[in-house]
């Protein structure tokens, strides 16, 4: 039984020292453009503004591009999104966006937020239709997941009690036994 036991402890932890991070974010991206017409198209943004100090691109953007009239959206049909900090006299930073999964009417940018605070978005679409731009702000915050060793030591204090409940347990199973 004790074998048995090891066992499953050997298991269990290197089955969590093995474990990748999922890569999610700390919350689901939210709408700030709903159906605005700009030129011939219907453009919706959505957004995930995480700040972030390592220069990854933390603020996630999705444009959704619509027809503002009846038809097929043409596939040379591309969006840019740009990024400027309200706090700074900085330029835009611009950044093209693509397709997801090949389709044109959804389109994803990332960009780097080096600090909380507000930014100024403003989408560009350009395409055989013509050019469609819609502006708005964002305020970025900075992901509040604790970092995976963090997430470790949370985790322990009920781990142990987990484990001192299953040795309870075995101990009064053998005492029942003899």
């Amino acid at each position: 039984m004790r074998a048995r036991v090891a066992l499953c402890v050997t298991l269990g932890l290197l089955t969590l020292l093995a474990a990748q991070p999922a890569g999610a974010h700390s919350g689901p991206p939210y709408p700030v453009v709903s159906h605005q017409v700009a030129g011939a198209y219907r453009l919706s943004l959505w957004t995930d503004p995480d700040a972030t100090d390592d220069r990854m691109p933390g603020g996630q953007f999705w444009v959704v591009i619509e027809p503002a009239r009846d038809g097929t959206l043409p596939s040379a049909t591309r969006a840019r999104v740009a990024i400027r900090p309200l706090d700074r006299d900085e330029p835009f930073v611009e950044v093209a966006a693509t397709p997801v999964d090949g389709d044109v009417t959804r389109q994803y940018a990332g960009l780097v937020m080096d600090h909380e605070g507000g930014f100024a978005v403003r989408v560009i679409v350009d395409g055989p239709w013509g050019d469609g731009a819609v502006g708005t702000r964002v305020q970025a915050t900075y992901d509040l997941r604790p970092p995976l060793p963090l997430l470790a030591v949370y985790l322990l204090p009920f781990l142990a009690v987990g484990f001192l409940w299953t040795l309870r347990l075995l101990r009064r199973r053998r005492a029942r036994s003899t």
